[in-house]
């Protein structure tokens, strides 16, 4: 075919159709059908003075009729971000990926193994879906009945699972995948369901890196990654990972993010515990370094002016007062001494 370009892909030779026929095609129908009728008008008044050279016109114009008739199945038409794969009595005959009307081969059949036909969709009907909490883009606005590919950007939202991270902690992650379309012949012939394909292995790769990583670290100043603080990382890793997966399926991943990340219920309560001491520890130290530094001015600064001398048990008690008072969780309250404090 003078009209198609070849390019290579890893298991069949695909042939896209890119010169948009058929305007032309319907032409030559609608005007080989007149001629048709025209024939068998002109076979009746024949038949009337030459009987055999009429009929064999008629007999000419119905099946020249008929072979118009069903050259009306080569007319595809194919919207803006939408591909086509035909299959020729099971072999595969071209892909059409760019907007317009074609005219092929009218016996050629649109393939699609993901879609769903329009006879199982009337069986389903009358079966109430199980809930989940998994949704999942099929192939964009296109109807599922429908065995056009959509090459439009679609969104996956993976489910939130529960996998133990690098520590054996028990975490609940989620993410969504934007992706598309880019090789509709590897899409529907090198793989059953490109839709679920990507579903599952996204499950996967999800679960593989969570393994990889702790939810968080104890020590602040520790450069290991973790999956709280270092999603973007992560999530870059992911998207690498799974691109090489779906690679096989003409698929193109855009972004992976990171939607849902936390403890799982059971251990939720606890850690958040721990992780309110470890604040606490830390506002503790911060007070004492403070505390310890302010007592040493004051004491420092009576003993410059001579504004009281005090010896080193007196001194100690002073240092005591003060921690307490500075360290303390509550308001301090104050005693009056009236006597001499000697």
């Amino acid at each position: 075919m003078s009209d198609e370009s070849k390019i290579k892909t890893s298991n069949i030779e695909e042939r896209e159709i890119t010169k948009a026929n058929g305007g032309a095609a319907l032409f030559g129908i609608i005007l080989g059908l007149f001629v048709s009728v025209g024939l068998i008008i002109a076979g009746a008044t024949l038949v009337e003075r030459k009987g055999a050279i009429g009929g064999i016109t008629i007999v000419f114009a119905l099946v020249l009729m008929t072979v118009f008739c069903i050259m009306f199945a080569g007319l595809k038409v194919i919207h803006p971000n939408e591909a086509a794969v035909y299959t020729f009595f099971g072999k595969y005959y071209c892909t059409i990926k760019n907007a317009g009307f074609y005219f092929i081969n009218p016996f050629a059949e649109c393939y699609n193994p993901s879609a769903t036909s329009a006879l199982d969709e009337l069986a389903t009907a009358f079966v109430k879906p199980a809930t989940t909490d998994k949704a999942e883009t099929g192939v964009g606005t296109t109807p599922k009945s429908s065995k056009k590919i959509s090459t439009k950007t679609n969104t996956l939202n993976n489910r939130k699972q529960k996998v133990n991270d690098a520590l054996g902690n028990p975490v609940i992650i989620g993410a969504a995948v934007i992706w598309k379309v880019v090789n509709p012949t590897k899409a529907v012939f090198n793989v059953e369901n490109y839709n679920k394909y990507l579903s599952t292995q996204c499950d996967a790769i999800i679960r593989n890196n969570a393994r990889l990583y702790p939810y968080d670290v104890m020590d602040e100043d520790s450069d290991e990654k973790t999956l709280r603080g270092s999603a973007i990382e992560i999530a870059e890793s992911m998207k690498a990972e799974l691109q090489e997966k779906v690679t096989e399926a003409g698929i193109e991943i855009k972004d992976v993010k990171i939607t849902d990340l936390a403890y799982s219920d059971e251990i939720a309560a606890a850690m958040l515990q721990k992780q309110q001491a470890r604040a606490i520890v830390a506002a503790r130290q911060d007070i004492v370094e403070g505390a310890v530094g302010m007592v040493k001015m004051a004491i420092d600064q009576l003993n410059e002016e001579e504004v009281v001398v005090l010896d080193e048990e007196r001194k100690a008690a002073m240092v005591s007062n003060l921690l307490v008072v500075l360290c303390g969780s509550k308001e301090a309250q104050p005693v009056i001494n009236s006597s001499s404090i000697y």
